[in-house]
């Protein structure tokens, strides 16, 4: 059976003001749609006249070619980590926008090669088969071209979904590097037969000054930045914490930690330097606000890597990636701010509820009530500022669910002028927007970071 236990204190802090909102997704999204309108620009400019079938598939294959090259070079730079984009437009965004880019320009790619290939081929009166292999064998650089086309279709086959359901996180992301050699495999044929840059020498500068410029992003923050900062802050694992029937909180002490400017909500990719552990990194959110001495996560054992930091030994070293990801403080634009939590995913919630400024009521589920995780701190920190904290326990198909827009109204008067942070499993989140949105939410407000791949 689901159990509501309210945990209530009276109000506490003033809210701050409303904060403006970040236009630097808005002008992410217009750089990218300038620079197509720039890549659509070169072919016209470049182009007198088209003339005929042979002539309209030709270009046709120009066009998404085009496209193509520059959606490679635009997929890169979203999954470059570039802090300003990861801290306002948000991980979970920037990998959706990666994921759509993904599906597009493997189709542009398939349809640029298709459109090459017919187009040549009324041209010089050859079949299909006989102008493919000459393409393939005798133009400058196809056949690494050919081979970066086979490993783009072959990442878009195992990204879809279907396909990720079937594999380790870990898998998947290190067969999704292969995105990296693909585009560098066909970039140097665009150079060498695309009709637009051969002969056009400002052309030619401006698309190694994109792919050069991509290149250095990706080299700086997924490298260089990771290197550097394991090496200035040492982070060990100082100690495990069980909290709950599968959940574990690992301890971690380093120096200088104030410097990596960590906010609560933000996660690290971490890669413990243990035996099966070191060749991945994980998103793993900071499950309390960070120290300048001191960081923690917590972790349910939901895979191979995440069970296995059980068995982390104190003193073993870590790196860590980041800190990624918008869902902070800097998204509150109410002065009341609802929490819903599923399961593990009270981890980045558990770190806001301490730190939001103003009016804050914390809603966490899970499936029974010995797997609310740090139900201790939860009360402690409600106490401690003013708060409300209603636990519910029970499965996910009760009666009494706060998933439904007249529950959650129920738990929380006033819902529909609420700020709402939301995270926990993907079909708890799905169900929690739907009430949200049902019970007079704006969509504005209800802020969500996934970590699904």
């Amino acid at each position: 059976m689901s159990t509501a236990i309210p945990t209530r204190h009276p109000a506490g802090r003033t809210a701050r003001p409303r904060r403006p909102r970040s236009l630097v997704p808005l002008l992410t999204r217009s750089a990218i749609w300038v620079g197509a309108a720039g890549v659509l620009a070169l072919w016209w400019t470049d182009t007198s006249s088209v003339v005929g079938v042979a002539g309209w598939s030709t270009d046709a294959g120009r066009i998404t070619g085009l496209l193509a090259g520059y959606a490679c070079a635009v997929l890169v730079a979203l999954m470059a980590r570039v802090p300003v984009l990861d801290h306002t437009v948000g991980s979970d965004r920037l990998a959706r926008w990666h994921a759509m880019g993904g599906r597009y320009t493997v189709s542009l790619v398939l349809a640029h090669t298709l459109l090459i290939i017919w187009g040549y081929a009324l041209t010089s009166g050859t079949g299909v088969v006989d102008q493919t292999s000459t393409l393939v064998l005798h133009y400058p650089d196809m056949l690494k071209a050919t081979a970066g086309f086979l490993l783009l279709v072959a990442t878009g086959i195992v990204s879809a979904r279907a396909a990720r359901r079937r594999m380790r996180y870990e898998t998947w992301h290190y067969l999704h590097f292969a995105t990296y050699l693909a585009v560098f495999l066909a970039f140097f044929h665009q150079l060498g037969n695309g009709a637009d840059f051969v002969g056009h020498p400002a052309a030619r500068a401006v698309w190694y000054a994109l792919y050069l410029g991509v290149a250095a992003l990706i080299g700086w923050y997924r490298f260089v930045v990771p290197v550097r900062r394991a090496l200035r802050h040492r982070l060990r694992v100082a100690g495990l914490r069980y909290e709950a029937p599968g959940v574990v909180s690992v301890h971690l002490t380093g120096r200088h930690l104030e410097e990596l400017n960590a906010r609560p909500g933000q996660f690290f990719r971490w890669r413990f330097l243990a035996p099966g552990l070191w060749w991945a990194a994980n998103p793993y959110s900071l499950s309390a606000p960070p120290h300048p001495r001191e960081l923690r996560i917590t972790v349910k054992a939901a895979g191979g890597h995440s069970a296995a930091l059980t068995t982390l030994r104190p003193g073993t070293r870590v790196w860590a990636e980041g800190p990624y990801g918008a869902f902070t403080a800097a998204r509150r634009r109410s002065p009341k701010v609802l929490l819903l939590a599923g399961g593990v995913g009270i981890t980045p919630l558990r770190a806001l509820f301490e730190t939001l400024p103003g009016e804050v009521t914390l809603v966490y589920r899970a499936r029974r009530p010995e797997d609310l995780a740090l139900r201790g701190e939860l009360d402690a920190i409600a106490a401690a500022r003013g708060a409300v904290v209603h636990y519910v326990a029970g499965g996910a198909a009760e009666a009494s669910s706060p998933l439904t827009a007249r529950a959650l109204a129920r738990l929380v008067p006033d819902l529909a002028a609420h700020e709402v942070y939301l995270c926990g499993p993907p079909g708890m989140t799905d169900a929690a927007r739907r009430a949200l949105r049902a019970a007079g939410v704006p969509r504005r407000h209800i802020h969500h970071e996934s970590f699904a791949f």
